[in-house]
């Protein structure tokens, strides 16, 4: 039996490894298996910012992947918390009665809804920002290259 509450939290606590994805699809799930290939490019993103600092273009380019599969991730938590005991036991436990405790909702659920809520709006706001703010600096560089 596939738990709700437990796969919520999964996807927001292991979401950029795919934990959840693995859980509910099993290890030959292929979309379990890339996400963490943009989490890393992240990462790597972090890795060069710190040493070759804020200049480098392709840092500001690989960050914000980090910051979207965080965020796309914990809107996934969202889904799972917020799904009906009925739906929830129809596609992930489609053996057992609609009305099995797996699909049901408890305090730890929403917790995990709330908690991916905070989090994941953070995240992704400062991804966009981040990504805006690199991207419009650039732009008046170049301009001021251009007009001089």
């Amino acid at each position: 039996m596939k738990n709700k509450t437990f796969a919520a939290w999964l996807a927001f606590l292991g979401g950029p490894l795919g934990l959840h994805r693995f859980y509910l699809h099993g290890i030959k799930d292929l979309l379990g298996w890339a996400l963490p290939i943009p989490a890393a490019l992240g990462l790597y993103g972090i890795q060069r910012l710190q040493r070759y600092g804020v200049d480098d273009q392709w840092s500001w380019a690989l960050i914000p992947l980090l910051g979207f599969t965080i965020a796309g991730c914990a809107l996934t938590a969202i889904v799972y918390g917020l799904t009906t005991r009925e739906k929830w036991n129809a596609r992930f436990n489609p053996g057992a009665n609609e009305d099995a405790a797996a699909g049901g909702t408890n305090w730890f659920t929403i917790a995990a809804v709330v908690f991916s809520l905070l989090i994941g709006t953070t995240v992704l706001m400062a991804s966009i920002v981040y990504s805006f703010q690199h991207y419009f600096e650039y732009q008046v560089e170049e301009g001021r290259k251009i007009s001089q």
